[in-house]
């Protein structure tokens, strides 16, 4: 069986255990079939201080690589993902279960960041003011702030290292990348990617691993910065810890992400855009649509309309072209998906479309593979499981209001402020809403409102730790440091000493 290794200074590491001991592995399977297909290798601690040690080392140089030639590697390396999108797709589907041609999407959406990075010339420039006193000036520059820990979640293992490696790179710093042990080979891939786009060696490592791995990036004092996507939990954890110990740290968490439908929407166009953002990727986004906020009378409407688009849903292994929806990761994830739907009832819920069945068009799921069905729940209200938790998986629960003001009530009382959507033919109401609501990324008439490229992502509350988001202009800020150069030289005006603090007048 094949064993994912680490990438470590522009190579792939050997087995590195001692005498008598046995190296510490897990099991990376096929979603589909149920296989362990592969296993990966779980760093220890000295192999994580090799992967940072490799990073310090090649900091010096790299950050002293002209702009031109970092702009370069982003341009070849953009060129690469778009030649072989299709088989960075295959390694996805092969691991996490999406269907390829949402394998290809992530692919395509992560390109826009790299896209962004190759704009570093512009984006790192600074500020100049002349004169700011007699013969006095002030500039200010963004310098990078060292080695950079990127820990990334299963659901987009290509999308998310390049929200965080791309912008990091641009802007000088070095970086070691511990993806998710569920999917790791699409980090190496990508790690091997960037070393043919001319991306030196020690620039970008990649350790795979646990717990052991992550709690070693958050202790080393070589490490300066942390960006993290996962659970809201471990994302605080991460958050306490790397920030005790002196670290810049934008930690993402969980989502619980509302789509309002207005008396006044198109009903059949919500259902498809609701249909879409909830079972689309079997729910393992955080930016899918979980709760459906059915507003006055369309709830009916809108669930018969939801009923009849799924009725043929496909649901299969992610490399069969006919299938729409794939598996979860891992069977104890679908499990604990499955957990939900099964307590809704006993919580007064109305299970509308049970996926625990594990029927799709009206054929049974293969029981090897981690596959789920679809399921849409009624009457859900605050204060029940189902509805406060972050669920990610292909479970869409209907919350019925009376009034716009209560939808927003709502979803600002929710923990969570990662992502939201209304449905309205209503320009004042839409505005409103952009107003009112207490959420990070905002859609009207959009279901997944992910921002392009060239903004940032993130959410607030509970869905974020830190004051950085993602990717876009603000990474840039998070991954560099600002510094303020004050200037004067020598002229003919005698030299004069004053105790008093610096003016510029």
């Amino acid at each position: 069986m094949t064993v994912i290794r680490h990438f470590i200074d522009g190579a792939l590491t050997e087995p590195n255990t001692q005498p008598g001991e046995t190296e510490r592995t897990g099991p990376v399977y096929n979603p589909a079939t149920g296989e362990a297909h592969r296993s990966v290798a779980f760093a220890s601690v000295a192999e994580v201080e090799q992967a940072v040690a490799a990073a310090k080392a090649a900091a010096p140089a790299w950050r002293a690589t002209s702009l031109i030639k970092r702009a370069d590697v982003f341009f070849r390396l953009r060129q690469i993902l778009a030649e072989r999108t299709p088989e960075l797709a295959a390694i996805v589907t092969s691991e996490h279960g999406k269907v390829l041609s949402d394998a290809a999407g992530e692919v395509s959406r992560g390109i826009e960041n790299v896209e962004f990075a190759a704009g570093l010339v512009h984006l790192l420039k600074g500020e100049h003011s002349e004169q700011v006193a007699r013969g006095v000036d002030v500039h200010s520059v963004k310098q990078p702030v060292g080695v950079v820990a990127c820990i990334t979640p299963f659901n987009f293992p290509v999308m998310v290292p390049l929200w965080m490696v791309a912008s990091a790179i641009a802007c000088g710093n070095t970086v070691v990348l511990k993806p998710s042990e569920k999917d790791p080979s699409a980090a190496i891939w990508l790690a091997q990617a960037f070393q043919e786009a001319g991306l030196p060696d020690g620039v970008l490592n990649v350790v795979n691993g646990d717990k052991v791995a992550v709690d070693t990036l958050l202790d080393s004092p070589d490490v300066k910065a942390v960006s993290f996507v996962g659970s809201t939990p471990i994302a605080k954890s991460i958050y306490q810890r790397a920030s005790a110990n002196g670290k810049r740290v934008q930690a993402l968490g969980g989502a619980k992400n509302h789509m309002v439908v207005m008396p006044d929407a198109d009903i059949d166009a919500a259902a498809a855009a609701a249909v879409s953002a909830a079972y689309g990727s079997a729910g393992e986004r955080c930016m899918a649509v979980s709760v459906l906020v059915a507003v006055g009378d369309v709830a009916e409407p809108l669930i018969a309309s939801i009923t009849e688009k799924v009725q043929n849903l496909r649901i299969g292994d992610g490399t069969d072209a006919a299938s729409e929806m794939g598996p979860l990761v891992t069977r104890e994830h679908r499990d604990r998906v499955e957990g939900y739907v099964l307590g809704a009832a006993a919580e007064g819920a109305t299970v509308l479309i049970d996926g625990t069945q594990r029927i799709a068009a009206g054929e049974r799921l293969d029981e090897n593979g981690f596959f789920t069905g679809i399921s849409l729940i009624d009457h859900v209200k605050p204060g029940m499981k189902l509805y406060e938790d972050e669920i990610f998986g292909p479970v869409l629960s209907v919350v019925r209001v009376d009034s716009y003001a209560e939808a927003v009530e709502l979803i600002n009382a929710h923990q969570f402020g990662n992502g939201t959507a209304i449905f309205t033919r209503d320009g004042g109401t839409a505005r409103e809403f952009e107003f009112d609501i207490e959420v990070g990324m905002v859609g009207v008439n959009v279901p997944i409102p992910v921002p392009i490229g060239a903004f940032s992502f993130g959410g607030w509350k509970a869905s974020l730790f830190g004051d950085s988001h993602i990717y876009g202009p603000e990474s840039i800020h998070f991954y560099t440091r600002s510094k303020v150069v004050t200037t004067r030289w020598p002229d003919h005006t005698p030299a004069q000493v004053d105790l008093g603090f610096p003016s510029n007048h």
